[in-house]
């Protein structure tokens, strides 16, 4: 009996002791990959970026002047009227109300034989031939943004559709929220076809644009002592091994894709980027990426900016 009980328990404690080594996690191994980039030359172009919606430059409600009684209401709900157009007048004579600009009637309160009081909203008129959209600009990316600058406009409601527009007005005070401020900009749209008031928009306004520059992918750029450089891949010429120097540079144009290099290297010149190190567990198939350290931008100081590429030879990472 003794040795049945005996058996059972070593039974149960060889089952136990196998779980535990075949659950117990494995000792990950961590493999890093290293990244080279290619510094290029081309356009540079900084864009400032905001959400937004559309909305009539022109929308004003028309009040009474006067306390009379409507004699006329010349005008519809729909009706497009132009500018200085009579739209409702009154039996004491007194002035009529007419329109301020050219638009559309979009509500009316009042008929014939009505009574009104002054200040009393007899109509609404919006215009809606002109159209804009305004966006919150950070304040560290304001002082960027002009009247008459260059905006591309991408509707939600029309996502194969490219809208542009100028920006109009740029706001002298700005609105705080949890401790950053941001400033309302105004963008008039030039092409206003199929959009209507209320739809949302994403702008990117032109800031900055420079031709015939060297540039390379931000992570490239490492600073030690207020002095910024990147670690160059060279090719020596007796052996098929290279081997890497690291070169002062002088930067430009910068935002979270890429920096101009006025100084310190050329384009064609290949520059290394921080390591990709990837972590897998034998047992369960578990890992991951994790980037290496690398360069020195953190996100609030690219604010809204957006940098793109155009009329160079398209710099990828490899």
């Amino acid at each position: 009996m003794k040795k049945w009980i005996i058996g059972i328990l070593l039974f149960v404690i060889c089952i136990g002791a196998g779980g535990y080594f075949y659950l117990k996690p494995s000792a990950q191994e961590t493999t890093s990959f290293t990244r080279t980039g290619v510094a290029q030359k081309g356009t540079l172009e900084v864009n400032v970026s905001g959400s937004g919606s559309i909305e009539a430059i022109n929308s004003k409600d028309l009040l009474s002047e006067t306390n009379a009684e409507v004699d006329e209401v010349l005008v519809s709900v729909n009706q497009k009227v132009k500018k200085g157009d009579e739209l409702v007048s009154f039996t004491d004579g007194s002035d009529s109300i007419v329109a301020p600009f050219s638009g559309t009637i979009t509500s009316l309160s009042v008929a014939a034989g009505n009574r009104v009081n002054q200040g009393t909203v007899v109509a609404h008129i919006t215009d809606y031939n002109n159209l804009q959209t305004t966006i919150g600009v950070d304040e560290l990316d304001i002082s960027k943004v002009k009247v008459g600058q260059t905006v591309n406009i991408d509707v939600s409601a029309f996502p194969g559709t490219k809208y542009t527009g100028k920006v109009s007005d740029v706001a002298r005070e700005g609105e705080v929220t949890n401790g950053v401020s941001t400033f309302n900009v105004n963008v008039k749209l030039n092409n206003i076809t199929n959009l209507k008031v209320g739809m949302t928009t994403e702008s990117s306004i032109l800031v900055q644009k420079k031709e015939n520059v060297v540039y390379v992918p931000v992570e490239a750029i490492n600073t030690r002592n207020n002095v910024k450089y990147v670690i160059v891949n060279s090719s020596s010429s007796n052996s098929d091994k290279s081997t890497t120097n690291t070169v002062e540079v002088k930067t430009g144009l910068t935002n979270e894709n890429y920096v101009e290099i006025t100084s310190g290297i050329e384009a064609g010149q290949e520059v290394v980027l921080p390591q990709i190190q990837s972590s897998n567990s034998n047992r369960f198939g578990q890992g991951g990426f994790q980037f290496g350290g690398g360069g020195n931008f953190s996100g609030r100081e690219m604010g809204g900016e957006r940098m793109m590429i155009r009329n160079g030879n398209g710099g990828g990472n490899k």
